[in-house]
C-alpha cells in the first residue's frame, strides 16, 4: 500500500468552517495526528488510529507522522486554524530538511484552512482589510527580544497586527509588556479587538482603544488585533464593524489618528 502524509487545519472551531478538501482526507486516513485537543475533533470511526501529543512535541509528533506514512499509513497531521500558520507544516518540513533523500518520494501534501486572525477578522468587519502581519507572542522558539523589536517594527510600519499565543500561564505578563510597546511606540487610540473562541459556544468578541487594552482580557484561545492608523470603527445595530480602508480617505475627512512614531524618538 503507497502511504501519503497530509497535514490540514481544522479551522478556528466550528465544523462548518471546515473545508471539504480537509473532510474529504479525514475520510480516508488511517491515522490521525496533533496536538491532543485538535486529535479530539475528530471523531471516532472503525480503520483510524488517533495519536494526541502534548503541544511542546512537535518534532517528534513530525518524524512519528513521517515514519508511518513511510510505512503505507495514510496520515493526517491536524492542526487549529491553518497548518501553515504557527502549526505544524513548517515542523514536518524541518524534518524532511534534515533528511532529504529519505523523504525524496513520499507524498506530502498541505491543505489550506481559516486561521483564527481571518475568523475573527470577518466576525467584526475587516480590520485587516489593508496591508497587516501575523506575530506570535511565544517565546518557545525565540528570544523576547526579537518579538519586542517585531512588534516595534511592526507598529512604525503602520501595519494592523495580529497576535497570536498573546498569554499564558507560562508567560502571564507577555501581552501587557506587548501594549505597553505599543503606546509608546503609536500614541494613539486605535482599536483593539479581542476574539475569543471564535465560531464556537464560547465565543467572545470585545473592542477596546489602545490606551485601555489589557492582558488580562486574553487567553490562549484569543487572537488579539490591534488596528492600524487607518483602522475604523463604524457604530452598528448588534455590533460595531471595524474595518481599515484599502485607499485613502477624501482630504475633507475627519482627521486620521496620529501615526506611530519610532520608539523613543520625537513625533
Amino acid at each position: 500500500m503507497s502511504g501519503w502524509l497530509i497535514v490540514v487545519g481544522l479551522g478556528p472551531g466550528a465544523e462548518a468552517m471546515v473545508t471539504p478538501e480537509v473532510s474529504a482526507a479525514l475520510a480516508e486516513a488511517t491515522d490521525v495526528v496533533g496536538y491532543i485537543p485538535y486529535v479530539a475533533r475528530v471523531p471516532e470511526r472503525p480503520g483510524l488510529t488517533r495519536h494526541a501529543s502534548d503541544n511542546r512535541v512537535e518534532r517528534d509528533r513530525a518524524l512519528h507522522a513521517l515514519e508511518m506514512a513511510e510505512a503505507g499509513r495514510r496520515v493526517v497531521v491536524v492542526s487549529s486554524g491553518d497548518p501553515g500558520v504557527f502549526a505544524m507544516a513548517a515542523a514536518i518540513f524541518e524534518r524532511v530538511e534534515e533528511d532529504p533523500a529519505r523523504w525524496h518520494d513520499l507524498d506530502i501534501r498541505v491543505l489550506p484552512g481559516i486561521t483564527a486572525m481571518l475568523a475573527a477578522s470577518a466576525r467584526v468587519g475587516a480590520p485587516l482589510g489593508h496591508d497587516f502581519c501575523a506575530i506570535n507572542l511565544s517565546d518557545n522558539l525565540k528570544p523576547q527580544a526579537l518579538i519586542e523589536r517585531r512588534l516595534a517594527l511592526a507598529a512604525e510600519a503602520d501595519f494592523a497586527i495580529a497576535l497570536y499565543n498573546p498569554r499564558s500561564k507560562a508567560r502571564p505578563d507577555a501581552l501587557d509588556a506587548a501594549f505597553a510597546l505599543l503606546r509608546e511606540t503609536c500614541g494613539d487610540d486605535r482599536p483593539v479587538l479581542f476574539a475569543r473562541a471564535v465560531s464556537t459556544s464560547e465565543e467572545v468578541l470585545r473592542i477596546v482603544p489602545l490606551p485601555e487594552a489589557r492582558g488580562e482580557m486574553a487567553d490562549m484561545r484569543t487572537i488579539v488585533i490591534i488596528g492600524s492608523s487607518r483602522t475604523r470603527m463604524i457604530p452598528h445595530a448588534g455590533r460595531p464593524i471595524l474595518y481599515t480602508p484599502g485607499r485613502r480617505r477624501d482630504p475633507a475627512s475627519p482627521a486620521r489618528p496620529r501615526r506611530c512614531r519610532p520608539a523613543g524618538g520625537a513625533e
